[in-house]
Order: structure tokens, then sequence, then C-alpha cells
């Protein structure tokens, strides 16, 4: 038997669709349907399932109250599906606990193989990742310090979103220095992920802008869709071609943050699958700046600090906690 998959939807089209692209995906098997939350919480003892698909709007019992039960009583990875106009929903349920999100397309008929692209990876990759764990967990790390902090770069996918919003909000009101953040997320989630960082924030936290003035105390997040680069004192943003099948790429952001600030630059690659972040680190490395990885027990999905851990890039591996302390012990103003 595969992985056991539940799907929760009030409409009778997205159950179908959800189920029969699941059905077709290798090592995934649909065990049940429910038609709203109340119907899901029936059948998950009974079924058991490894993962769940959740629709936002349902009767009797919506997608984030669901999800808050869910989280209460159970340890299962739970994938939210939604349109772009909920994205400050998402971003509240990536905050409770969500494993990830599924972005319903305008036309889902015409877009059927990209859903199930996504779908397939995002599931198979959380339980391919016990695989990658063993893989690197004998990996060793430099233990050196580092020196003046002047930037900081930081790289998240998978469990970004809830990671990110505890790091910046645990930050001092005045640092010292710019930080400027990938995450994996299509455009307009990435405007409702800036406003949540920056109202739970004491520092100014912005989605980017084409030729924006780089200053110090600000925290700016990459818009989806967009790579983002840094050139002379201002952040540069363009629509290029994927890197590792995402836009915005952690790679570009890195090798340019390296060339401008060099042995002065601190690099973190957080929780997330693939492997972006890793050669950007190996630049990093190349003008002597500081690299630190997410470690393998606080994060969703090991696979980008996995992946820069195993190219041997890596300076320290830290908890979040740890992450946290650092980053302000470095940058913050005394």
């Amino acid at each position: 038997m595969g992985i056991k998959m539940l799907v929760v939807d009030d409409s009778a089209f997205m159950r179908r669709i959800i189920s029969n692209i699941a059905e077709d995906i290798d090592g995934l098997e649909v065990i049940g349907i429910a038609r709203d939350g109340l119907d899901a919480l029936e059948k998950i003892p009974k079924l058991k399932p490894d993962v769940i698909t959740l629709d936002i709007e349902m009767p009797k019992l919506n997608g984030i109250e669901t999800l808050k039960k869910i989280k209460e009583d159970y340890d299962i990875p739970v994938i939210m599906v939604s349109s772009r106009s909920d994205a400050d929903i998402i971003i509240e349920a990536l905050q409770i606990g969500a494993y990830d999100f599924i972005e319903k397309p305008v036309d889902i008929n015409a877009n059927l193989a990209s859903i199930r692209e996504e779908l397939s990876s995002k599931i198979l990759s959380l339980f391919k990742s016990k695989d990658i764990k063993k893989k690197v967990k004998a990996t060793r790390c430099q233990k050196k310090d580092c020196s003046t902090i002047k930037a900081v770069a930081i790289a998240a996918s998978t469990g970004g979103p809830k990671a990110l919003v505890y790091l910046i909000s645990r930050l001092p009101d005045e640092i010292k220095v710019p930080i400027f953040i990938v995450q994996h997320m299509p455009s307009g989630f990435t405007t409702s992920l800036a406003l949540r960082m920056d109202n739970e924030s004491k520092i100014k936290v912005v989605e980017a802008k084409d030729k924006m003035t780089i200053q110090k105390n600000c925290v700016y997040l990459a818009p989806g869709d967009y790579h983002m680069e840094l050139q002379n004192g201002k952040i540069h943003l363009n629509t290029g071609e994927k890197v590792h099948g995402v836009r915005p790429a952690a790679d570009f952001l890195f090798d340019t943050a390296a060339e401008i600030y060099k042995e002065n630059l601190l690099g973190i690659v957080l929780t997330g699958m693939g492997k972006d972040g890793t050669l950007g680190m190996e630049t990093i490395k190349k003008y002597n700046g500081y690299n630190i990885a997410q470690s393998e027990e606080s994060c969703v999905v090991y696979g980008m600090p996995g992946s820069a851990v195993a190219h041997g890039v890596v300076d320290e591996i830290l908890d979040l906690e740890g992450i946290s302390d650092k980053l302000n012990r470095l940058i913050g103003v005394k």
C-alpha cells in the first residue's frame, strides 16, 4: 500500500479532480473523501490517512477551523487547496501548521498537468525526506565563527513561512544590516507573507520592488515569480528562466549578495524541498562569508538544508531558536 490520502472539499468537481490526479501519481492512494470539515474529522480516525488535502471555503466547518482541530489531535501533514484570493488565509494556515498549499488555477482543466506535478512533488518529497536525512546526518561542518556581518541572505521553501515569521518577529527593534529573503511562493502570497511578518515584527518588512534602494534595518522579501538580485546598492527583479523549477530562486540572491558583501555576508538556508541555495552558498564560501543551515529536527523538509550540508558549504547547523539567537547577536545594534 502506498501513501494514503484523504481529500476534503465541498465541491464534488474538485474532489473528483484531486482524486483523479492523485490516483495517477505512483505511490499515492486516495482512501477516502470528505465533503466538509466535520465529515473529515469523523473519517480521519477510521481511515488513518498519511496526508490530507483540505479546501479553505467549506460549510459547517471551514478549512482553518478544521486544520486547527486536526493539528490538535493528529500529526498528519495537511496540504491546503486555495485560490489566489485566499492568500491571507493561506499564510494563517501555514502559521497554524499546514505542511504546504496548492493554488487552484482559474482554468483547472487546462492546468491539470501542473497541478499533478505540484501535488506529486510536495507529497512525495515529504515522505522521501527521511532518506535525505540519513544521507546527510554524518556530514560534518566547520565550526569557525563569523566576522562582522553587513548583510543577511535567507532561503526558504516548504515550511518556510512559519520559520521566517519566527525569526523575523524575534529581531530587535534596530538592526545594523539589511536582510534579504527568498521564499518559494507564488505572486500574491508573498505580499501577504510580507505583511504578516511586518505586523509581527519590530522592524520594517517589505515585499521588494525593482530598483528599490537597499537600507539597513529593513527586511526585503522577494516577490513571487521574480528573481531578486542586488547591484549598485539597489534591488533588481527579473523574470528570467526558473532555476530548480522555482522563481524566485535563492541562488541568484546569494550569488549577487556574495559579490557585494564578500566575507561580511551571512547566508541561511531554512526548511524546504529541493536544493536551491546550495550553489549560492558555495559562492558565499568562495568569498569567505558564513553559512548556517537549519537542523533536520526543526525542519518540515530537510531537502534544501540537507543539500547544502552534503555539499560541504555549511559552517554551522542550528535549530530555529539557535539561528534566531545567533542572528540577533550578530546584527543587533548594541
